[in-house]
């Protein structure tokens, strides 16, 4: 049976080393800040929002969540970001996606001052990572790799499968595992739809990471015995057993993976709590260089 990469209880220690950075920081009179931009009314945003100010409250950041309505314009919400980019109090801006469809969501975060880009998502940022001379990187495959790292995980020499080529997953973590890196330096395939034979690249993987968004995808017979397998999807799927009519599922069969695998990542509870936890130290991470602390 796999051992669980535990990304609740790894994002909880991270969240106690931060807690003690930020208390240095404040005998100096600096308090990081991080401010979330929510547009609408959609319920997940809202949760996932609330969930990043809890941990801002956690570690003694000061954060603030602007809610504005589904219909603002795009001009609007640009001065409102040209807003946050000048307050010394903000150093880490993050736009909530999705945004309403008559928004440009690329144009929004090109208007984000690159270093308080703590989502990673700016071009100038993902350019930098590109060339191995990162800033900020990308929240969810850093924490990967933060979560592998401190589970004495190397994914160096490793054959690496990713199910997906998302902008945010798939794309960044590709590029990153490939870099001549400490924690990096694995040799990367990156599976998508176009794929003929996913199943053919997962069994001869060392480690398999898996966002397609699509529920228990990956299967205990896709993957060799001893394979790393890190589970990236969450999702919802129909279940009447359940009280709230549903259950949630990664992008891996749990239970079958579990039995071949020598390591998985649980849905919750796995990579997601890492994911903020990458949130917190970038905006961290820019406080210090806004305000020129080593």
């Amino acid at each position: 049976m796999a051992q669980i990469l535990d990304g609740k209880a790894t994002a909880k220690q991270i969240r106690t080393e931060l807690k003690a950075m930020v208390e240095q920081l404040s005998e100096k009179g600096i308090v990081p800040g991080l401010a979330a931009v929510l547009v609408g009314d959609n319920p997940a945003s809202e949760i996932y929002v609330s969930s990043k100010a809890k941990a801002c409250g956690q570690v003694g950041f000061y954060s603030e969540v602007i809610r504005k309505p589904k219909d603002i314009s795009q001009g609007e919400l640009s001065s409102l970001i040209a807003d946050l980019n000048g307050r010394p109090d903000i150093h880490g801006i993050l736009i909530q996606d999705p945004v309403p469809s008559h928004l440009n969501s690329l144009e929004l975060i090109m208007l984000v001052n690159p270093l308080k880009d703590v989502d990673g998502f700016h071009p100038a940022n993902i350019g930098m990572m590109l060339l191995g001379q990162p800033s900020f990187l990308a929240c969810t495959p850093l924490g990967i790799l933060e979560l592998l790292r401190r589970n004495g995980i190397s994914p160096s020499g490793k054959e690496v499968v990713i199910l997906g080529r998302g902008n945010i997953v798939g794309k960044p973590l590709s590029v990153l595992l490939s870099q001549k890196w400490k924690g990096s330096n694995a040799t990367v395939t990156l599976c998508h739809t176009g794929t003929k034979d996913i199943a053919f690249h997962t069994r001869r993987a060392d480690i398999v990471v898996a966002a397609m968004g699509k529920p228990e995808f990956l299967t205990g017979d896709m993957i060799s015995e001893g394979c790393i397998v890190v589970d990236v999807g969450i999702n919802r799927v129909e279940d009447s057993s359940r009280k709230k009519g549903y259950r949630l599922t990664g992008d891996a069969h749990f239970e079958s993976c579990e039995k071949k695998a020598s390591y998985i990542s649980p849905v919750p509870g796995g990579v997601g709590p890492m994911t903020i936890a990458m949130l917190l130290s970038n905006t961290l991470k820019s406080c210090k260089l806004l305000n020129g602390v080593q």
